[in-house]
């Protein structure tokens, strides 16, 4: 990742899907991306950050990164209200 160095402010990454259950979704979870993150161990290091999603009328949701998602890099956030489907695909910004 970045060498041990802690994860820069503004780091951008995908929403990639909500957390799926066997019979439903939910929305105030997302699976996210980032870029460099590759291991289980680097996702760890950014559990707690904040992360924001901006729609194009800049309206803000806000949430935390509670947990990696499997051994890929791929990391789980729960936001203060459900993303909307608009959200998949697009970015995500690390602020705190």
């Amino acid at each position: 990742m970045l060498g041990g160095d802690p994860v820069s402010l503004g780091l951008k990454g995908i929403v990639l899907n909500y957390r799926l259950g066997l019979r439903e979704q939910y929305p105030r979870e997302c699976i996210l991306q980032f870029p460099g993150i590759n291991s289980r161990r680097e996702a760890g290091q950014i559990i707690g950050r904040r992360v924001s999603w901006t729609n194009g009328k800049k309206n803000t949701i806000v949430g935390v990164i509670v947990a990696p998602h499997g051994n890929k890099g791929l990391v789980r956030a729960r936001f203060k209200k459900g993303l909307p489907g608009q959200a998949l695909g697009t970015e995500v910004k690390i602020i705190g």
